[in-house]
């Protein structure tokens, strides 16, 4: 039977109020008593460099002086899920923010990885001034891996929902242990799973937090790994279907002639991919396979990876990658499929270590994991209670991500608007960004002050009309774009550089 987590919508538990009488001391913190949970560290850190413990090759970061503590939470007889607080001892912004995390998770964010240009980490929220908090989510283990939920159900759970919703709460009360009064306002930042961390609360813990960046969520998360498992078997079905490298050039440049102008702007970025309407077909090798086309099999790997997976009978399962990001699908030139796709079938499906990729049929596979954990799809368009309350849902997705493909946000984002109405700006934005990859990287404007804008419109009224993009090289800035709320673009006015954003203005296609 298909599992399904209820929608949860409560006043804060008393045991979080209890706690807002008095300051308390760092390390007093340890002794204070929280429902299923154990504090095991709580200390002052002074000002000064810190090595990242899940990132030991990562340059060290300075980070105020902090207040930091460690927990474990057991909301479950099978639960382990670790969190820390780090707690500003001076300058606190009087605001908490939660951070998420990558794929399967297994541990907590410490500091960014190097594309993260956006979403953000433990030690960017506390250099920001904010309280902030991050949970491992119940395992230990690389992003890649699910082994952690053969046999344990309940980890499954925790992983999905339950880890980041208990440790928001046990955060609130241990920030209002610490300060002697709670934060004013809660900020959830997370792309990738972090994104889908934050549809998720939006949709099952509306009272968690009031307001939320998601980046690239992998909300439909079951039926993205299905996809992403249909085209490793599609191209790794024998060596001919697999795609070089050069290739991957080859059919972006191809892609770029066909369409980069579409939009009065060559720039090697497209601002709706879905306007290309290139045909790969048009590559095709009229003779032996050479360098400057490619092969029958290597164009139904591509088209494949342009496709929406649907079921023999029709029914849509997930959308494929948009034209323009082909430098990024590294995939293709094998051996296996992603590893992250791969683990939820072995584990999660099919609870087999031993399974083997190569038997994966779209139509059985999909329908099993959605029989056996349903509930980590994150596709529920109510979000009524979350709007009642105030609340702001601001997300955003590159559309080159050669990992969850930008479609699905676009597709999520129409959904609400179906089911609660068509004018829904004023709590609820999508930004969608030409050339950025997943979660940053790439060759468009890959790094903006997403926060910075949520924030204004949460705490000013100033909804975002248009955000400001950078795109880096070297440390140097060598362009800014406008970001457009959707379905309006970036829209060049015909004088003066594109590469100032100050030329561009939002417009409804």
């Amino acid at each position: 039977m298909r599992r399904s987590l209820p929608v949860l919508r409560f006043a804060l538990p008393l045991w979080v109020v209890a706690v807002c009488a008095a300051q308390t001391p760092c390390e007093r913190l340890k002794s204070l008593s929280l429902p299923n949970t154990t504090i095991t560290a709580a200390e002052s850190v002074g000002a000064g460099m810190f090595p990242a413990p899940d990132r030991p090759q990562a340059p060290p970061v300075m980070l105020p002086a902090h207040c930091r503590v460690a927990a474990v939470l057991t909301p479950s007889s099978d639960s382990h899920i670790e969190m820390e607080v780090w707690l500003p001892a001076e300058n606190w912004n009087g605001k908490f923010e939660a951070v998420g995390n990558g794929g399967w998770a297994g541990s907590i964010r410490y500091v960014d990885g190097p594309a993260q240009a956006v979403a953000k980490s433990l030690s960017d929220a506390l250099q920001e001034g904010y309280a902030t908090a991050s949970t491992d989510t119940g395992h230990k283990g690389a992003q890649g891996d699910a082994s952690f939920a053969l046999g344990h159900p309940e980890k499954l759970i925790d992983f999905d929902s339950r880890a980041v919703h208990e440790m928001t709460l046990r955060s609130k009360a241990i920030i209002a242990a610490f300060y002697g009064r709670g934060a004013r306002l809660s900020y959830w930042n997370g792309c990738s799973t972090g994104g889908r961390q934050g549809l998720t609360e939006a949709q099952r813990y509306p009272e968690d937090f009031d307001a939320i960046l998601a980046g690239a969520p992998a909300n439909y998360q079951n039926h993205l790994h299905a996809w992403d498992m249909n085209l490793g078997v599609t191209n790794l079905k024998d060596k001919e279907h697999m795609v070089p490298t050069a290739k991957l050039a080859l059919l972006n440049q191809a892609v770029l002639a066909a369409c980069d102008g579409l939009d009065q702007v060559k720039d090697g970025l497209l601002t709706d991919p879905r306007k290309c309407h290139f045909d790969p077909s048009t590559l095709v090798c009229k003779g032996p396979d050479g360098p400057n086309c490619l092969t029958a099999a290597q164009v139904e790997t591509v088209k494949t990876a342009y496709a929406t997976a649907k079921t023999r009978a029709g029914q849509t399962i997930y959308p494929g990658w948009p034209l323009g990001g082909e430098l990024g699908w590294t995939r293709l030139t094998g051996p296996e499929p992603l590893g992250i796709s791969r683990n939820a079938f072995t584990y999660v499906a099919h609870a087999d270590a031993h399974w083997d990729w190569r038997t994966f049929d779209l139509d059985r596979d999909t329908a099993l994991i959605d029989e056996k954990a349903g509930f980590l799809n994150a596709v529920s368009p109510d979000l009524a209670a979350f709007k009642a309350r105030g609340g702001k849902l601001l997300q955003y997705h590159g559309w080159n991500d050669q990992l969850i493909s930008a479609e699905n946000s676009v597709n999520y984002y129409s959904s609400v608007l179906g089911r609660m109405g068509s004018k829904e700006d004023d709590w609820y934005r999508l930004f969608m960004v030409p050339g950025m990859m997943h979660c940053g990287g790439g060759p468009g404007p890959n790094q903006f002050n997403a926060m910075g804008a949520l924030e204004r419109w949460r705490e000013s009224g100033v909804a975002p009309d248009q955000i400001t993009a950078h795109h880096v090289e070297n440390n140097r800035v060598t362009m800014t774009r406008p970001l457009c709320p959707y379905p309006q673009v970036a829209t060049y006015k015909g004088t003066g550089s594109t590469n100032d954003d100050a030329n561009f203005a939002c417009k409804a296609p």
